[in-house]
Parts: C-alpha cells; sequence; structure tokens
C-alpha cells in the first residue's frame, strides 16, 4: 500500500508571511517514507518547503543580499567555461562588495537598478568568455563611478589586476574625447591607439559597457540617441572587430543601425522576418533538426564524443549593406541563415585524422537533408587557407512547398580547427578593424595575446590536492567559499561573518540558519545549501521571464508600454514591490 503525501506548495503572494513555525522538519520518519516506497512524494513536500525556506529568507535585509550574492555568483561561473579555484574568490570577493554598495544607490538613467546594470554587464563579459578580474572591474565600474568605492579600496580587497582594469577602463571611456570630428582618419588613429597603449581586457570590458548601453538608449532623446550611435558605430563597432569580439561588433552594429536609420532597418528587418515560419525563428528549427539527425547516425557517433550546432541570422546592418552597396538583389543575398557544426572527435592516436573523417560524414548526412549548392562548397580541410584555417564551407537550399527561401550556409569544422580559427582570426580582425599593415597587425595581435596570457598565468591555480579526477560540482563553489574552515559544513560563525561583509545584522544570519537547517544541528551541510540554491536560482529566473512573457505578449497582441491600462498596472505592480 503505497502511502500518500499531500504536496504543500505556497502561493508566491503568501512568501512574506512565511514563518519557521509552518515550515515542517524531516527527522528520523525519513526510513519508514522510503519502506512505503513515497520517495517522490517527500522529495516533492522538500523542494515545496524548501522555496518556502528561500521565499522566507527574503523577509530580512541579510538574507536578501545572501540570495543575491549566491544567485549572481552561481549565474556567472555557469556561463564561464573555466574557472579556477583564484577565480571563484575574486569574483566572490567582488560581489560581496559590490551587492550592498549597489542596493542602495539611486535608480539609473534609463530606470533599472544599479545592481541590475551591473549585473548585466558581468554576464556579457561572462558569455565573452572573459576572466574573473574583468568581470569583477564590470560589476564594480558603476560602484566607482557613483564614488561609493575607491580604486585604492579596489586594490586592497579584491586585487590589484581588478584595480588596474578599473583605472584603464576609465581612460578607455575617455577616448571619443580625444576628437573633435568623427571623420574615417580620426577614428582610425584613435583605435590603433586604444590598441596600443590600452590593456586589451580594458577595451573589452569598454565595448560591453557600450553594448549595454546601447541596448537602455530609449529614455534619451532622438539626437541624443543619434550622436551616441555614430560614435559607436565609427569607434567601437570597428574596435570590437579589431579584438576578435565577433559577437559584439554585431550587436553594437545593428543596435546603432535601428538608432541611426530607424525606416531602414524596419525595412530591413520586416524582410529578414518574412522568412520565419510560425512562432519559432527558422534558424533554431533547422539547428535543431540537423544536430537530431547528427545524433542519430551511428557511424558518425563511432567518431565522435560530442555535437554541437550554432545558428546565426545576418546582421541587419551587413544585409542592408549587401543591398544597397553591393547593389545585389534580395535572392542574391545568401547568407542570411548559418550554421556552425563543431566536432569532438574520440581521443586516440590518429585524432585528427579520425576528425576529419567525421567531418566529411558530416556532409554527407547534411547533403541527405536538403539539397546542396555545388558552386558554393569550399573544402579548406583537403586544401587549408595560407594561415592554417580549416573548415568545410557549404551552402544548402531549404527551399520547401513552392516557397522560395534564401541559402543557408553550413561550416562543420572539429574542436581543434574552430580553436585554430578563433586564434588565426585576430589578424583578419585586425583588419576589419581598420589596422591594413600587416606587420602592424602582427605587433598588435602579439600585445593582445600577451596580455590575455598574462591574465591566465596571474589566475592560473596552484596543484591541486585532491584526487586525480576529482571535479568540483558547479554548485558546490558558492558552498565551499561560505565554508572557510573548509570543514564540510557551513556554521553560525561563518554565516554571520558574509552577514557583516554584506552590511547586515548577526540576527539575521540566525533566522537564515533557523529556516535553512532542516535537521537542526545549527549548521548547514552541502545538501541544506544546495536545495537552498535551485530554489534561489528559480526565484531569479521569476522577474527575466516576466520580461520574456511581457515581450512576447506586447508583440503578439499589439499592445505598446503607452497603453494607460497597461501603465497603471504597471505602477501597481511597482508600488507593491516597493512595499514588500
Amino acid at each position: 500500500m503505497e502511502l500518500s503525501i499531500p504536496t504543500i506548495d505556497f502561493p508566491l503572494h503568501s512568501f512574506s508571511k512565511i514563518r519557521v513555525s509552518t515550515l515542517p522538519k524531516f527527522p528520523s520518519n525519513l526510513i519508514f517514507i522510503q519502506r512505503h516506497r513515497s520517495w517522490n512524494a517527500f522529495s516533492t513536500l522538500r523542494r515545496s518547503a524548501t522555496a518556502a525556506v528561500a521565499a522566507a529568507t527574503l523577509e530580512q535585509p541579510g538574507g536578501k543580499m545572501v540570495v543575491e550574492l549566491v544567485g549572481a555568483f552561481n549565474e556567472l561561473t555557469e556561463r564561464m567555461k573555466v574557472v579556477s579555484s583564484s577565480s571563484s574568490s575574486i569574483l566572490f570577493k567582488c560581489l560581496k562588495l559590490s551587492i550592498p554598495l549597489l542596493q542602495v544607490l539611486p535608480l539609473c538613467p534609463d530606470g533599472r537598478s544599479p545592481l541590475s546594470k551591473a549585473l548585466s554587464v558581468a554576464l556579457i563579459l561572462a558569455d565573452l568568455q572573459m576572466d574573473a578580474e574583468v568581470i569583477s572591474a564590470g560589476i564594480l565600474r558603476e560602484v566607482l563611478e557613483a564614488g561609493a568605492v575607491t580604486i585604492y579600496e579596489v586594490r586592497d580587497r579584491i586585487g590589484t589586476g581588478t584595480a588596474h582594469l578599473l583605472h584603464e577602463s576609465l581612460r578607455v571611456k575617455q577616448i571619443p574625447s580625444k576628437v573633435e570630428v568623427l571623420d574615417d582618419d580620426s577614428t582610425a588613429a584613435l583605435r590603433k591607439f586604444c590598441l596600443t597603449y590600452y590593456d586589451v581586457r580594458a577595451v573589452i570590458l569598454d565595448l560591453a559597457l557600450r553594448l549595454d548601453m546601447m541596448k537602455h538608449l530609449d529614455y534619451l532623446p532622438r539626437y541624443q540617441q543619434q550622436m551616441l550611435s555614430l560614435e559607436v558605430m565609427k569607434i567601437h563597432v570597428p574596435l570590437a572587430h579589431a579584438v576578435g569580439t565577433k559577437f559584439l561588433s554585431l550587436e553594437l552594429e545593428d543596435l546603432s543601425f535601428r538608432y541611426l536609420f530607424p525606416y531602414s532597418y524596419l525595412y530591413v528587418d520586416t524582410w529578414l522576418r518574412s522568412h520565419e515560419t510560425g512562432s519559432k525563428p527558422l534558424i533554431d528549427v533547422y539547428r535543431e533538426h540537423l544536430l537530431q539527425s547528427l545524433k542519430a547516425d551511428h557511424l558518425l557517433a563511432e567518431m565522435v564524443d560530442d555535437i554541437s550546432v550554432k545558428g546565426r541570422y545576418k546582421s541587419r546592418y551587413s544585409t542592408m549593406k549587401k543591398l544597397l552597396k553591393d547593389g545585389r538583389k534580395p535572392e542574391e543575398v545568401n547568407d542570411i541563415l548559418g550554421l556552425r557544426v563543431i566536432l569532438k572527435p574520440r581521443s586516440g592516436v590518429n585524432t585528427s585524422k579520425l576528425g576529419e573523417k567525421a567531418c566529411y560524414r558530416t556532409r554527407e548526412i547534411i547533403q541527405s537533408l536538403w539539397k546542396e549548392m555545388p558552386h558554393r562548397t569550399k573544402d579548406y580541410i583537403a586544401k587549408p587557407k595560407a594561415n592554417g584555417y580549416k573548415s568545410l564551407h557549404m551552402a544548402v537550399d531549404v527551399s520547401e512547398g513552392g516557397r522560395t527561401k534564401p541559402l543557408m550556409e553550413i561550416q562543420i569544422r572539429t574542436t581543434e580547427m574552430d580553436m585554430m580559427a578563433s586564434g588565426g582570426t585576430a589578424s583578419h580582425s585586425l583588419y576589419k578593424g581598420g589596422v591594413t599593415d600587416p606587420e602592424e597587425a602582427k605587433q598588435l595581435k602579439a600585445i593582445m595575446m600577451a596580455a590575455a596570457e598574462l591574465a591566465a598565468l596571474r589566475l592560473k591555480d596552484l596543484p591541486s590536492t585532491n584526487p586525480k579526477g576529482t571535479e568540483i560540482n558547479q554548485r558546490d563553489r558558492a558552498f565551499r567559499l561560505l565554508d572557510k574552515n573548509g570543514d564540510g559544513r557551513i556554521s553560525i560563525e561563518e554565516l554571520m561573518e558574509v552577514m557583516e561583509e554584506l552590511g547586515a545584522q548577526g540576527e539575521d544570519a540566525r533566522e537564515m540558519m533557523q529556516l535553512l537547517d532542516s535537521n537542526s544541528d545549527g549548521s548547514l551541510s552541502s545538501d541544506e545549501f544546495d536545495l537552498f540554491q535551485q530554489q534561489v536560482e528559480i526565484m531569479r529566473n521569476l522577474e527575466d521571464r516576466d520580461d520574456q512573457y511581457r515581450s512576447m505578449l506586447n508583440e503578439k497582441l499589439h499592445m505598446a508600454e503607452t497603453n494607460g491600462q497597461i501603465q497603471v498596472y504597471r505602477k501597481e505592480i511597482d508600488d507593491r514591490l516597493a512595499v514588500s
């Protein structure tokens, strides 16, 4: 006979009313539950209770800041592919210093909270795989410019590297003011000066700040939007090309295009969207279809350990240039859709040869899915480029049901080829960024690589004392940083110390411990803390999800933000959030 345990669900609106007395503890009757094979019911009950616990910690200031600390730290480290213990420590110290300072600053001119803005910049940098010093500098820039902290305090509490980057980024920020007219010669000279005399990581930090700014320009008058966009288009877009951050350059380019030429942007955007089918982006449909087909192939499965497929749309600005500057007809703009297949060959004696064989097998699978355009096929594996670039390039016709669609370009390469391509793009990027002398480009590339290698060396871990093959779970990072004495538990003293560093009272730590300590032993185990982290993640996602839904509903229902009813309702929500 199954033992039925009712699930306790706490509605979101009642989170602030939860008290310790309403929260169940889980003692030795766990054995009784397991005997009746009701582990799933028990887990559901415990998850529901932990959700209530995580929400209840928001009742006191210290709990709110710990939720922000743990949530932000986990989100950033999850996006960074390589995180050493020294990098984790820098990031954790930065968040402990900045979160309480950012929470008391007034709202930014665009209406966002300073904490939201700082974390937005940090996530851009994490997605670019920048190191912990750059990400920390990105978070602290808002605090520094508000006068809430000095560079000397950052040096003493976080480290010299982060303080140096903050100083450098402030110098880079002043670059546009060095010229009166944004003509081609003066902007080219500025870019060259930037790449020669500034830490390349500070340049990338400034570019991430510019991207964040460009995403939130709507509050400014039209003429200011245009002036800032012109500055970004002339200086920062080529600079982003020059340092090899294609993602930044394309986003900055499209955002500038949108503000400088709004009607042209609308025409190009509408034309590109006309190729969509249904509610799902066309590129996602093709990406998923190709990935499933590749994973289902038994021959390919024997050659590779992992397969990834990345998709991209042609940028709006690049499309406009091809239509206007190059004089192409719409049907001749072929690379609107693009996929890149990256294969990780199985390790062995002939990994490179096996990888090449896997690339050709992938091309055969693609040929079975869509019609290949032979005149667009290029085999850079059989005949690599002069700089060592290897890849298979092909274009396929994805038209169906009598409806013509633009050709889709596909690149196929191994992980090794992809890494070589990324490194080799530096010289090409410098050319696109306005540095045309090959020798000069070579020297600037060497400077950029040296700066990146120095940062990697400084943040490299010391030899590990852990047994070989032992990996630190992503969620364990925050726990280990809070467990300062390394005994495998977070004590009340350690929790109080963190609370005090965040500017909260010790009483908040006791209340939080009481809420999270499910077995009442006076400390937090890694399991108890992990349950708390899971709920923190859910709660942090609610606001982002609401923004997503609002945008989607706005588009589908054609309701503008200026609608009177929406304005009134939004004010009610803001007032309620301000009180809670």
